[in-house]
């Protein structure tokens, strides 16, 4: 279930938001469903990737990189396999953070987690395979005409640094760290620009770099991208203390249980909720040199801090 979202400040009051993420997510999930066919009952591995990946969700980094290209100009579509890819890595890294080594969540999306529903090592397995699987889209590019050797391999360079141990490894391996003490501001901002951010972040260049941008259109994006990474992360907290567990799909109160730094411990509620619109305002800012095609990210901007889930 998924609450309908405003086009908020800065959208054009005619731009249908819910409309777009239904139309996106479609393409997206039709996509993802033919990237991983149809496994038998057997193949167990197959089966645990597939129950992941399509157990529902946002969608929000594929639909990003298919709004930046957009914005700049360029076909959507050309960056569809990137954006798959995006969500691919995105799924990997949820079972993992899922996992008893980790979070030890036993729902992720309304459902039990990869690890509840098979087991603990096909779930290791199958987000590892989500991983490489989404490299080899990542390759797939070279099938398209319009994506040119330098691009292809800049794509792959930005998606590694974002999911890596500069990215958003480091950001979950700071995060478990961290448990049981106190966080700084400064260190808590690093920590989720890498854990949730870097994703995002990589998301949205991408999709600009498919579409054909320049330096200035991707630089803008590039901090459209840091501020709702950020905007996200702080929801999130918010939404963990006083979110609603069936409209979220999974638990809440589990970051004070585990004794997270979070930007409710350290602000509290009130100046958490007012840090995540600053934070959408400025994304507004990024996006001020562009036209109407960059409706969709000034709506999602808005979407990102006033979701239920």
């Amino acid at each position: 279930m998924m609450t309908s979202p405003s086009n908020g400040p800065g959208a054009s009051a005619d731009f249908d938001l819910t409309h777009y993420l239904a139309a996106k997510r479609e393409v997206v999930n039709q996509t993802l469903e033919v990237m991983l066919g149809a496994p038998s009952a057997e193949d167990k591995l197959a089966c645990a990737m597939k129950y992941s990946i399509m157990a529902g969700g946002k969608r929000l980094r594929p639909v990003l990189c298919l709004a930046a290209a957009e914005t700049v100009g360029g076909n959507p579509y050309d960056a569809l396999p990137t954006a798959c890819a995006l969500e691919m890595i995105h799924t990997y890294s949820l079972i993992h953070d899922d996992l008893p080594a980790m979070d030890d969540d036993q729902l992720r999306r309304g459902r039990p987690t990869c690890h509840v529903a098979f087991d603990e090592a096909t779930a290791i397995l199958a987000g590892d395979a989500l991983l490489t699987l989404a490299f080899e889209q990542l390759a797939a590019n070279a099938n398209r005409r319009h994506v040119s050797a330098p691009k292809r391999l800049d794509i792959i360079r930005i998606v590694a640094a974002a999911a890596g141990c500069r990215g958003m490894i480091e950001g979950q391996m700071q995060d478990m760290t961290s448990e049981g003490g106190r966080l700084p501001m400064a260190s808590l901002e690093k920590m989720h620009l890498l854990k949730t951010g870097a994703l995002i972040r990589a998301a949205v260049k991408c999709g600009a770099i498919l579409g054909n941008g320049s330096q200035t259109q991707i630089d803008r994006l590039d901090r459209y991208a840091r501020s709702i990474g950020l905007a996200f992360q702080v929801t999130d907290d918010i939404l963990n203390v006083e979110g609603d567990p069936a409209l979220m799909g999974k638990a809440v109160g589990t970051d004070q249980h585990r004794s997270k730094t979070t930007y409710p411990a350290l602000l509290g509620m009130a100046e958490s909720k007012g840090l995540a619109q600053k934070l959408v305002s400025r994304a507004l800012q990024a996006l001020d040199i562009f036209d109407n095609r960059s409706e969709p990210l000034r709506a999602i901007a808005a979407y990102v801090v006033e979701r239920k889930r």
